[in-house]
């Protein structure tokens, strides 16, 4: 695979081996030189899972055991 580098230094990574390391929009990847070569890897920060799936009744739920988890810890 050959890509040619923009004018700001840009270069698209090609869509099979974004989908071989999980790469996804919006995700921080890792850049450093390997002997004479530039490496890529995606870094451990994933996007948080908080609002990427729709609300149901069971978050609710999950909500209000954890609500009444934090008063049974509270108590003397």
């Amino acid at each position: 695979m050959t890509h040619r580098v923009g004018a700001k230094g840009q270069v698209v990574i090609p869509k099979e081996l974004r989908d071989q390391l999980g790469i996804e929009p919006g995700d921080e990847v890792n850049f450093w030189l390997h002997d004479d070569h530039v490496a890529i890897r995606p870094t451990d920060h994933r996007r948080p899972l908080r609002g990427r799936f729709p609300v149901s009744e069971m978050t609710h739920e999950l909500e209000r055991e954890r609500a009444a988890d934090r008063v049974r810890e509270a108590a003397p």
